[in-house]
């Protein structure tokens, strides 16, 4: 079990990484609203610009948490933790504006895991 909580925690926090450091001017289908970057995003939601830059440091500074948490386990709980209310967030915002159900599904499924991550007992290594 360990082993997959640490495959978990490998794709859920690298995939963070990647929508935020990597991809964030890229258009994809899973932008709420009508928008290309995630700034637009955050504009369809009706959020401030400032806003952005706050969630996105959150997120990054917990998905590196997630990732150092696989050799420091005192961590685990509470990067999973965090990342699973921002990404209930982050669902609630795709239901705010009305977006199609599969829009809201990455966010979805990254807050199930998350919360797999943070209740599986266990130790890693």
């Amino acid at each position: 079990m360990d082993y997959l909580i640490i495959a978990l925690q490998l794709i859920v926090g690298l995939s963070i990484l990647n929508v935020w450091l990597v991809q964030p001017k890229k258009n994809t289908k899973w932008r709420g609203g009508n928008a290309t970057t995630i700034t637009e995003e955050f504009r369809a939601y009706g959020l401030p610009e400032w806003s952005v830059y706050v969630v996105g440091f959150i997120k990054v500074v917990l998905a590196v948490l997630l990732i150092v948490a696989i050799w420091v386990p005192g961590l685990r709980f509470y990067a999973a933790i965090g990342l699973a209310a921002m990404l209930a967030g982050s669902v609630l915002m795709h239901f705010k504006i009305s977006d199609p159900l599969y829009k809201s599904f990455p966010a979805a499924l990254f807050l199930v895991l998350c919360l797999i991550i943070a209740f599986v007992p266990g130790t890693p290594l």
